[in-house]
């Protein structure tokens, strides 16, 4: 038994051996297909694919024209690309009704003092539908158009700083509406 253990250990600790069928290390008949082979290639060469820098000559050369500038890629207009989950309107149009619930849900409890459940429950469900088809509607128009977002982005309004302030609204909303649960009234 220990002169099993002592080859299985010689085996595994030298990663040299080429292992044949039946060697004097291989004497349990190991396929050398389960042994890693570590000889190295030969015949690997490595190319560099660099190209030398062109010397310049003294003759006179004509200035070439400026190359184009890039165009902006066209930005689609079909329906499916708009609304697609990376689309630019699913996160612009969900911000921007979080930023207009945001504020209307703490005017109205600063004004009334009723929570945001109150307010959903006082009739609030007409407001937030026809809020919603109208920001959806502004929101969609251009994008169908052909206007990129990011084409409108100019010094501190910025699509990106839109799209923060959409997600900052979405968790103002969440937090106000589990503080006034947790709460059991309003915040103010």
């Amino acid at each position: 038994m220990a002169s099993s253990t002592s080859a299985m250990q010689s085996i595994l600790a030298n990663p040299m051996i080429r292992m044949t069928t039946r060697s004097r290390v291989n004497q349990f008949t190991i396929p050398s297909v389960y042994m890693p082979s570590l000889r190295r290639n030969s015949s690997l060469r490595v190319r560099s694919m660099a190209e030398e820098p062109k010397e310049q000559s003294a003759s006179p050369v004509t200035p070439s024209p400026p190359p184009p500038k890039p165009r902006a890629p066209k930005v689609s207009t079909k329906f499916s690309d708009v609304m697609a989950f990376g689309g630019p309107a699913p996160e612009r149009i969900n911000g921007r009704l979080a930023m207009i619930g945001f504020v209307a849900a703490m005017a109205v409890e600063v004004a009334r003092g009723q929570g945001v459940f109150e307010q959903i429950s006082d009739g609030g469900v007409p407001w937030f539908l026809g809020t919603s088809v109208v920001l959806t509607l502004a929101s969609l128009v251009p994008l169908f158009q052909g206007v990129s977002v990011e084409s409108k982005s100019k010094g501190v309004m910025t699509s990106d700083a839109e799209l923060w302030n959409g997600k900052l609204a979405v968790l103002g909303l969440i937090a106000l509406a589990f503080t006034e649960y947790v709460k059991g009234g309003t915040l103010v």
